[in-house]
């Protein structure tokens, strides 16, 4: 990743991002995925490629997912085990209701990480492959829709 100085808010000193931003996901294997900083969808999502449910535990259901990190494209297949603490009803901006799987995991995003929830769907027919939500933008964030990739973007491979 070709790192960039984090631009902050002169007046509130929380970090500006772009509407879309290069994230990790470290926990799932994801070096870096294309994300759309959606401050309309409370959750995060995340496209998944089939879930395999491994078992049920007090803590939540054990999971098999398939995630395919970059956009368009089904190279680069990665395969990630997780524990979903809760399955949720979630209604889509098509206004589509589905109960989703939920995780918490590590994102990645410049030279900061934390946790946060994520849903998982299939998202193939939607541009992009991860949604960052307003929940976890609370971690001292400001949005510029006007801008992108203000994190810095991935280097070549």
């Amino acid at each position: 990743m070709q790192n960039r100085e984090m631009k902050k808010h002169k007046e509130t000193n929380r970090v500006i991002l772009g509407w879309r931003e290069w994230v990790g996901l470290p926990d799932l294997g994801v070096e870096w995925i294309k994300a759309k900083i959606d401050t309309g969808a409370r959750t995060s999502t995340l496209h998944v490629h089939g879930i395999e449910e491994l078992g049920d535990g007090n803590d939540g259901v054990q999971l098999r997912i398939r995630i395919h990190p970059k956009q368009r494209s089904r190279e680069g297949e990665l395969v990630a085990e997780v524990l979903a603490h809760d399955q949720r009803p979630v209604t889509s901006s098509a206004g589509h209701r589905q109960h989703r799987y939920v995780i918490e995991t590590p994102v990645r995003l410049g030279e900061r990480q934390f946790p946060i929830e994520i849903t998982l769907t299939n998202r193939d027919a939607m541009g992009f492959r991860m949604l960052l939500g307003r929940t976890a933008l609370r971690q001292g964030y400001l949005i510029n829709p006007k801008k992108s990739f203000l994190l810095g973007k991935p280097q070549e491979e």
